[in-house]
C-alpha cells in the first residue's frame, strides 16, 4: 500500500510539471531567452528554497545546507550540469512539441540517470537479482521510448509541412532528436546530484526535518547549481539577439502578466522534485523501486507530458497507425514502471 501511495504522489508532481509549458505559452512579447530565464528563478531558486526552508527548523537550515561542504560543491556541480541539458531541454520541446520534446528528453534521461549512480559507487549491476531486475525496467522504459520516437517519426512523415508548423510553430525533427537526446543525457547529473548530496539529506533527517522532505535541501543545491549556468547562457543569448530590454520594454501590465506566468510554470516545474521526495519516502520499502525511482519520474513525466501534447493538439492530423504506435509506446512506459516491483517479488 505505501509503495501505491509513493507512486501516486509521484504521479500527481509529475502532472504539475508537465504543465509548466503550458503557462509559458501566456508570455507576450518575450524572447526564449528571456521568459526562460525569468521562470527559472522561480523553478530554480525562489521556490526550491522554499520547499527546503520551510519544512526545517529554520535556525538550522544555513548549518544544514553546509554541513558537509563537499557533498554540498558535488550537488551543485552536477547541479551546474544538469543545467545544460534544461537548456537544451526546452530547446527540445521548442523544435518536437511537448509531446515528443519531453518524452525523447525524459526517456534518456530515465535510463541514464538510474543507471550511473550505482555504477559511479562501484556496484556490479550484474552481480546480483536486484541489479538485473533495475536493468530490466530501465530496458522496459527504453523500448516504450523508441515506440514513442518511433510514432514521433510517423507524425513527421504524414503531417505536411503547414501541419507541423500548427502543432508546433518551429517544428524540425532531425536537430530536434538530436538535442532531446543531448537533454536527457545531461539531465540525468541532476540524479547524481542528489546521489552526491545524500548527506545533506542525512543531517536534514537528524535536526529534525521530516522523512518526507528530508531531499529538498538537497533538491535546493542542485537547482542553485542549474540555474547559474542557465542564468550565464540566456543572458549571453539577451545580448548577443538585443533582446535585454525585454524586461523593461514593455507595458506594465505585460510585465505583470508575464511575470506570473513565469512564477506559476517554475512553480509547477518543482513539483516533480517534490514529488519525487515525498514518493521515496514510501518507497524505502522496496529497495529495487527506490533505485528505479528515478526512471518512475522520468516515465510519469513523459506520461503526463502526452496528454498534454494530446490535449493542445500537437496530433492532430496524424494517421490512425500512428496513434496506436503512441498509444502501445504510453502502455509500455506504464509497464515499466511496476515491473521492478513485479519481477522483484517473483525473483527476490
Amino acid at each position: 500500500m505505501n509503495i501505491f501511495l509513493g507512486l501516486i504522489i509521484i504521479a500527481v508532481g509529475c502532472f504539475a510539471t508537465s504543465s509548466f509549458y503550458v503557462p509559458i505559452n501566456k508570455v507576450k512579447s518575450w524572447s526564449w531567452e528571456s521568459f526562460w530565464i525569468v521562470q527559472g528563478v522561480f523553478a530554480w531558486l525562489v521556490v526550491p528554497f522554499l520547499g527546503a526552508y520551510l519544512f526545517l527548523p529554520s535556525e538550522t537550515f544555513l548549518n544544514i545546507i553546509s554541513s558537509d561542504g563537499a557533498a554540498a560543491g558535488k550537488a551543485m556541480f552536477y547541479g551546474a550540469l544538469w543545467g545544460i541539458g534544461g537548456l537544451t531541454f526546452g530547446l527540445g520541446m521548442r523544435y518536437l512539441g511537448v509531446a515528443l520534446g519531453q518524452s525523447l528528453g525524459y526517456g534518456t534521461c530515465a535510463a541514464f540517470g538510474t543507471l550511473l549512480p550505482p555504477i559511479l559507487k562501484g556496484e556490479n549491476l550484474l552481480d546480483s537479482p536486484e541489479g538485473w531486475i533495475l536493468i530490466a525496467g530501465v530496458a522496459v522504459a527504453i523500448a516504450a521510448i523508441a515506440i514513442i520516437g518511433y510514432a514521433g517519426s510517423l507524425k513527421s512523415q504524414s503531417m505536411t509541412e503547414e501541419q507541423k508548423r500548427e502543432a508546433v510553430k518551429e517544428f524540425a525533427l532531425k536537430k530536434g532528436l538530436i538535442i532531446a537526446l543531448v537533454a536527457g543525457f545531461m539531465s540525468a547529473c541532476f540524479s547524481l546530484g542528489l546521489e552526491a548530496g545524500e548527506p545533506i539529506k542525512q543531517a536534514a533527517l537528524a535536526n529534525g526535518c521530516h522523512g518526507l522532505f528530508a531531499q529538498n535541501p538537497v533538491t535546493f543545491l542542485v537547482t542553485l547549481g542549474g540555474f547559474f549556468t542557465n542564468l550565464v547562457y540566456c543572458l549571453f543569448q539577451n545580448i548577443k539577439n538585443k533582446t535585454i530590454g525585454d524586461y523593461v520594454n514593455v507595458p506594465g501590465k505585460v510585465l505583470l502578466n508575464n511575470v506570473l506566468f513565469c512564477a506559476l510554470a517554475g512553480a509547477l516545474w518543482y513539483m516533480q522534485f517534490f514529488g519525487q521526495g515525498m514518493g521515496k519516502h514510501f518507497l524505502a520499502e522496496s529497495p529495487v523501486m527506490l533505485a528505479f525511482s528515478w526512471s518512475i519520474l522520468m516515465s510519469f513525466n513523459i506520461l503526463c507530458a502526452n496528454f498534454w501534447g494530446i490535449w493542445l493538439k500537437e496530433w492532430k492530423g496524424v494517421s490512425r497507425k500512428t496513434i496506436i504506435v503512441l498509444v502501445a509506446g504510453l502502455l509500455v512506459l506504464v509497464l515499466s514502471t511496476l515491473l521492478p516491483e513485479i519481477l522483484n517479488r517473483v525473483m527476490v
